[in-house]
Order: structure tokens, then sequence, then C-alpha cells
């Protein structure tokens, strides 16, 4: 079936490690949050290493640089080299490079990862509007970004400047909860300039091809939580996801989908790399995965059966997106969900 078509979960014989040679992993709300690793995600990863799966940490995150983001993961229990880790700060520096001299001069607003980002494309990161950059690069800087940074962008954009952003996530994980994104302060220099910035990060093109050149990958399959970011830009490459609920999608958001952000696959975390996802099937007037079936009658989702919560959701997932069709199912569905736990 057809991405643009999906009206359900597809289900895999085999275990995702084997079926994919690749898999792009995002990073917060994936492998970890808040700089600990989220459970069960160390030794699934290693299984799926040592299986013969190749792994690659994509991360709209352009704050660190490889070199400090593979140290964490190797700390954590995931050996990782700087060159398995892809950032938007790389591919927002390859998107300025095709479009400024070698050698240009650019006013970055973020964190370390941005400036070595650029250095490797043979740009100069400056700090100040007066110090003759040509661009303005913007990325996430961390919670104690001061808010002057957002007033140089603004200056420097104001005055005629393109605008580049890393990403533009609204939201990122963290120990505590959900926190700004660099989306967020994205809105911020736009609101005082007017201007739209070139980005970069999932789910645009620019870091599907970034991840392709830097990965080699033959079968890649995108890993991530977020539907509007890992999900979306996965169907924007044309390859097959894994959405994982430890990050910020819940049930209700899943079963909300418009197609462009529906997964290929749907699990709890990152074990469904290590087992085959069971296919859901027409059933008795609706959609059936292991022991439960779900239907939409009358407006309102009906969940029968008994068995894994997850394929309850699959199940669930294959009802309100066939009522929806391309659009986005309305349906409230926080009886059934809480019927699953979730």
């Amino acid at each position: 079936m057809s991405q643009q078509s999906r009206q359900s979960p597809t289900g895999s014989a085999t275990a995702l490690s084997e079926a994919y040679d690749t898999a792009l992993l995002d990073l917060d709300g994936v492998v970890y949050a808040g700089g600990e690793a989220i459970k069960h995600a160390v030794e699934s990863l290693a299984t799926a290493r040592d299986g013969g799966m190749h792994l690659a940490y994509v991360t709209n995150n352009a704050l660190r640089t490889p070199d400090a983001v593979s140290a964490h993961l190797t700390e954590l229990g995931v050996p990782a080299d700087p060159a398995d880790v892809i950032t938007s700060a790389q591919a927002v520096a390859r998107l300025i490079s095709e479009q400024v001299p070698e050698g240009s001069r650019v006013l970055v607003i973020g964190g370390e990862g941005l400036r070595v980002a650029l250095r490797e494309r043979g740009l100069v990161p400056v700090d100040s509007a007066d110090d003759g950059p040509v661009a303005v690069a913007q990325g996430y800087g961390g919670p104690d970004m001061v808010w002057s940074r957002f007033a140089e962008a603004s200056y420097a954009i104001r005055s005629g400047l393109p605008w580049f952003a890393s990403n533009t996530d609204l939201t990122i994980p963290s120990a505590r909860g959900i926190a700004p994104g660099n989306g967020a302060a994205v809105e911020v220099v736009r609101i005082a300039t007017g201007a739209e910035p070139q980005v970069a990060g999932k789910p645009l093109p620019p870091m599907h091809r970034e991840t392709v050149l830097r990965t080699g990958a033959e079968r890649p399959l995108v890993v991530g939580d977020r539907l509007d970011t890992d999900i979306e830009g996965a169907f924007n490459g044309g390859v097959d996801s894994l959405l994982v609920l430890t990050g910020v999608t819940d049930g209700a958001q899943l079963l909300a989908a418009k197609p462009e952000h529906r997964p290929t696959y749907v699990d709890e975390d990152l074990r469904g790399l290590l087992t085959g996802q069971p296919e859901v099937e027409t059933r008795d007037g609706g959609f059936g995965c292991g022991g439960w079936t779900a239907s939409v009658q009358d407006e309102a989702f009906v969940l029968d059966g008994d068995g894994q919560p997850m394929d309850g959701l699959r199940a669930l997932c294959a009802a309100a997106w066939a009522s929806a069709g391309d659009g986005v199912c309305e349906l409230d569905a926080g009886k059934v969900l809480a019927r699953l736990g979730l």
C-alpha cells in the first residue's frame, strides 16, 4: 500500500531490524529524554546492532556536536561514532553553503553544534550583525539562550540578510516534561521581522538528503516519536517509519493523524525494532489486530476483544484512518484508549 493511501499500520512477518538495513533514529523522546536513556532503549539497540542493523542517529536538535552526541550515547551504553550522528545543524550548513561563497561569514543564533557544522562547510561563524555576515543561521541554543541573540538576528534579517533555520520543532522533550524548542525561538524572530526562514530539518527534504548522503542507507527505517517531523519526514522521503510512544505523541494524536503523519508501524518503545508487526485485517465490519476488533459506528469508536494494548491501538488506527480517508479523524477516543491503558 502506498504511503499516500495508507489507512492502517502495516504488518511485517520478520523483525524490523532484519527487514531494514539502517535505522534512522531520532534521539530526543526515542533514545533518551533529558539526557537519560529511555526504558528498553539501550538493550534494544544493542540487540539490533548485534544482528547486523546499522544504527544512525538523526536529530533536529542543533545544539550539540556529533562528537558530543556520540560520546553521550556511548556513556548511556549505546556505542556510537560521530559519523553515526546526523544533525539539522549539518543539514542547514550544507543548505547555506550552496547559496553563499566559501569563507563567508554567517551570524549564528544557536549553540556549538551549529558553529561546528558551519565550519565543516567552510563558513565562518560570527556573533554580531556588525561583523559582516552574509546570512543568519538559527538553531536550538538550549534553555539558557539569552534574549539579545534574538535581537541580533532581527537586526541582521531586517537589513536584508537571508535567514536559515535548522528546524522548527515548537517543543523538545526534557527530563521535567515538554519544553519550548527551536521553533518557538524562530517564531520570536519571525514576529520581530516579518520574514520567513529557509528550513533544513525534518520533515523537509534537506534533512533527508543529508541523512542519505551520510549513511548510504539502502533500506532505511525512520524511527521517531513526532508525527510532524519524524513521520512526515519519512513520508516526504518515501521511506517507511516506526512511531514509538515514548516521546511527544500519544494515542489520541496518532488516531487523528492526517495521511502524511501516519506511520508504517507503531509500537510502545524501541523493542519494536526486534519483532515483527502483526497484520491489521478486515474483520466483522471493522478492523482486527491480535485479539482486538475496532470500528467506527454512529460517529463513535467501538473496541471489542482483549489482548496486547498495542494490537488494540493498531486496530483503532485502521478504523480511524479509514473513517477519515484523506482527512483527520475528529472522534473522541478517550474511552477506547483508556480501556487499552493508553
